[in-house]
């Protein structure tokens, strides 16, 4: 081969290889690059493939479904919970009462439930209340407040000198025989019952007036017997 053929080839393969230098192509990733850092390419992929290996390690694993014994025994957490706090609310905030006697006809009838709040400690006269007497309980209604003076006469219920006109009374107010005296002023915390049904009622014409501080709960519903 003479000198200048030689020559020749040289400047042909000097050529092709500035070309590829100048090329520009991509990484399956989607970074160009030049042809001439081929050689450098695993490099790229590799310092490519760093970050993303931190993210997946980042990652959170799957959690695993609850299983069926930690479901029953979350239910059941909640279940005692929800009885813990029922047993609180009905034995320090709301009562019940089944009533089983006639003192309060027609207002509370044999076999109706009274429902009563025992934090209510501001009752006013005409409110229901629930009371106890000799270990037994018992709904009355308030017709005196502390300060007022009772008198039982054979016009009726007089407060204050006032005949009272009670409309949902449909006996005869009177005294017994054995029992509280009368007139009656009573004291700064102390309330005066009556049940509705006057002629048959044991309430404060026998046991006299009544602290507040012995009062159990105050009325606020009533489930007739028809409904329960």
């Amino acid at each position: 081969m003479h000198r200048k053929e030689a020559d020749n080839i040289f400047k042909q393969l000097n050529a092709q290889a500035d070309f590829y230098e100048e090329t520009i192509t991509e990484d399956p990733y989607g970074q160009k690059f030049m042809m001439k850092d081929i050689i450098e390419f695993p490099v790229h992929v590799e310092a490519m493939e760093e970050p993303r290996n931190k993210q997946r390690s980042l990652q959170k694993p799957r959690e695993r479904p609850p299983s069926l014994l930690r479901e029953f025994g979350t239910l059941g957490i909640k279940i005692g919970v929800v009885a813990v706090i029922s047993v609180i609310i009905f034995t320090f905030v709301f009562g019940f009462y089944y009533n089983n006697e006639p003192g309060m006809f027609p207002s509370v009838k044999d076999g109706d439930l009274v429902m009563y709040y025992r934090l209510n400690s501001g009752s006013q006269v005409r409110d229901l209340v629930v009371v106890s007497f000799q270990g037994q309980q018992q709904v009355r209604r308030i017709v005196a407040i502390g300060g007022d003076t009772v008198d039982i006469t054979e016009q009726g219920l007089i407060i204050n000198g006032s005949l009272q006109q009670e409309r949902e009374i449909y006996q005869l107010t009177h005294r017994f025989a054995e029992g509280t005296a009368f007139p009656l002023q009573l004291g700064p915390n102390e309330v005066f019952l009556l049940g509705d049904a006057r002629e048959d009622s044991i309430d404060s014409r026998i046991y006299g007036p009544v602290n507040r501080d012995d009062i159990q709960g105050t009325v606020i519903s009533i489930l007739r017997r028809r409904n329960l």
